[in-house]
């Protein structure tokens, strides 16, 4: 258990810093202290399930561990999420308690819904908590954590994780990752990614190591965008050892050092995972002398799954299976895991899924060393760059309101923003189609909307063979076609 493990490290190491942050830091023995404080006040709470929507900082780890001490449910939300997926997650999960420092957005999200409004200090940051009345959900026995992805609809899944499972991964990724005492971790990615949760943060503190969190917007991630200058600066500043990225992250570190950008000696293990990561993008990383080593999980094996690491790595493929993790394949060669597995998801009859194969929707193979290789993904929902999940179907859904659009298929596969390729009704001006797409954006989270469109040179039929006979897209036929274009889309703004 994390818990006991760090009231351990509170007596030991007691001016050992445990986390790190701009302009404050909490020895173990100061989160220990703040962790009881804020248990304390979370024991009080009527049958609680409790949310968190704030950026990076000190607050929220203490926030995470007191709810896991009181083994109260905990729902993180990303704050790239829309407003209408931020609302759609708290009424599935059955929040009771949101804790943020953006009270003006989630008071116009939550409206009626609010009926207690206060303030609560964490680590010496000031959070608004509202109480609201949302029906109570039966939950799996034993959530501690109910993680929504970027989704493939406008309405995710909740993924219902035990203290267990999340621990297995922690505690199997800080051996992997060689992570101890002394060790820097920095976060760069959003503490509500599961993945920075599980494998950065809670790895960390398990080995006593520090763990660096600062604002997004230091750190050089705002929403989708990246300013490399300030990520490159937060890793040299920091003198992180470890950290993880997502490819977009990589891709740009690696372009900065090609181009004169200072090393960063220190960095020993750089973990990358979220998305593909292409093979000369690995390769170059190599070139540099980088650490990089690609990973692979999924949210329903409370992240990560399989890992290169510094004894055992194969550019090319994601690693070999955590030592808790068993992997099979089905007869159509997808990926079944099984190991740290979900307890079940928000809203289905409880089933006992614990001990069984997840279906990942990953097709794969693994070779002769045990290293696991992905060759793609079961159905058409495709991962950006950022590691953003998006269905095409929901966005060209959405588009296809506007009376203008007849058809559109929209790529994005490892892009850091898609490309929408659309036949529209004759006449059609540019402006018109520019002008459906600014609408339909605007329901649209910024990992999902379209960037970029290209008229299609005809429309989609099963005569081009760019359509089933039962009228379904084939997307890799329409891919194939319009590839030389949409890469000088993507080359125009590299």
């Amino acid at each position: 258990m994390l818990i006991p493990i760090l009231e351990k490290h509170a007596s030991a190491s007691r001016t050992s810093i445990a986390l790190q942050a701009c302009d404050n830091a909490l020895t173990y023995a100061d989160l220990w202290a703040e962790i009881s404080r804020v248990r304390a006040y979370f024991s009080e709470l009527s049958q609680p399930v409790i949310s968190l929507a704030l950026d990076n900082h000190p607050a929220w780890v203490v926030a995470d561990l007191a709810a896991m001490a009181c083994n109260i449910p905990l729902v993180p939300l990303p704050l790239f999420f829309s407003d209408s997926q931020l609302l759609h997650a708290m009424l599935d999960a059955g929040v009771t308690t949101l804790l943020t420092d953006q009270p003006e957005r989630f008071s116009q999200i939550l409206g009626d819904f609010i009926f207690q409004k206060s303030t609560l200090i964490i680590a010496g940051k000031r959070l608004m908590q509202y109480d609201v009345r949302i029906p109570a959900k039966r939950l799996p026995s034993n959530t501690a954590k109910i993680t929504y992805t970027s989704g493939t609809t406008g309405a995710p899944k909740g993924v219902c994780l035990s203290i267990q499972a999340m621990l297995n991964v922690a505690q199997s990724a800080a051996l992997q990752a060689n992570i101890h005492a002394g060790s820097r971790h920095v976060c760069i990615l959003p503490l509500s990614t599961l993945l920075e949760n599980v494998a950065g943060v809670y790895a960390s503190l398990l080995a006593g190591a520090t763990v660096h969190i600062l604002p997004s917007e230091q750190v050089g991630l705002c929403g989708s965008s990246l300013n490399i200058e300030k990520l490159h600066s937060t890793l040299a500043n920091t003198q992180a050892n470890t950290a993880i990225f997502i490819p977009e992250l990589l891709g740009a570190l690696v372009s900065a050092l090609e181009t004169g950008a200072a090393k960063l000696s220190h960095l020993r293990f750089l973990a990358v995972g979220g998305a593909h990561v292409s093979k000369k993008l690995l390769q170059r990383a190599a070139a540099l002398n980088i650490p990089v080593f690609e990973g692979y999980g999924l949210s329903e094996s409370a992240s990560v799954v399989a890992l290169n690491t510094e004894k055992t790595n194969k550019i090319g493929s994601v690693g070999k299976p955590l030592p808790h993790v068993v992997i099979q394949f089905s007869e159509e060669n997808e990926i079944l895991v099984k190991g740290a597995n979900l307890l079940g998801y928000t809203g289905e009859t409880a089933k006992e899924i614990t001990d069984s194969f997840i279906k990942t929707g990953d097709i794969g193979y693994m070779d002769d060393e045990g290293f696991l290789f992905i060759n793609g993904r079961k159905k058409n929902i495709f991962i950006t760059s950022f590691g953003r999940n998006v269905s095409p179907e929901w966005v060209e859904s959405a588009l296809l309101n506007a009376p203008e659009i007849l058809q559109v298929c929209l790529f994005g596969e490892a892009k850091p923003w898609n490309i929408a390729l659309i036949v529209t009704k004759p006449g059609v001006t540019s402006l018109l189609v520019s002008r459906a797409i600014e609408e339909t954006n605007k329901q649209l989270p910024d990992y999902a909307r379209i960037t970029k469109w290209l008229l299609a040179d005809a429309p989609f039929s099963v005569k081009n063979s760019q359509l089933t006979l039962n009228g379904r897209l084939k997307r890799d036929v329409i891919s194939a076609a319009y590839k030389e274009k949409m890469n000088d889309l993507y080359k125009e703004t590299a």
